[in-house]
């Protein structure tokens, strides 16, 4: 299993790099082209909201792009530090902002899932991981 890993400081120019990197390796470890740009375009959408969330929640914490090319997959992890809503508490911020941060939050997740079939969203407190996955297929070798 082999693991390219990235992270970078919340600011938007910085999705950009994270989107070239995410669709290079996405390539090399066997991703179908015609893939490539839900990949890239997933990976900008998930980095965009941790760089959101980073920036409204205050977080000066890098945000973290891991990469994995696993036998017959790729997976993209993007993870955030900003703390999120847990079921029954507050958002961070004052009511009218949490009901903004949280429908901004929905909208991108949305787009996430409508972009890749393998997406599992995980959050917390001390922040929230995206693992998106792909499948691979193995590169042929010519005969001779």
């Amino acid at each position: 299993m082999a693991t390219v890993e990235l992270r970078f400081s919340a600011l938007p120019e910085h999705v950009r790099t994270a989107r070239l990197v995410a669709a290079a390796v996405a390539r090399r470890a066997g991703v179908d082209e015609a893939v490539l740009d839900e990949v890239r375009l997933a990976v900008g959408e998930a980095c965009s909201r941790a760089v959101g969330l980073h920036q409204s929640s205050g977080v000066t914490a890098p945000v973290k792009v891991a990469l994995i090319e696993e036998e017959k997959q790729f997976s993209i992890e993007v993870g955030d530090e900003a703390p999120h809503a847990v079921a029954g508490g507050d958002t961070p911020g004052t009511a009218q902002d949490g009901e903004t941060e949280v429908e901004e939050d929905e909208m991108g997740l949305a787009v996430i899932s409508g972009l890749v079939d393998d997406v599992e969203v995980t959050t917390g407190p001390n922040g929230g991981l995206i693992r998106m996955t792909w499948p691979t297929t193995p590169p042929t070798t010519a005969l001779v």
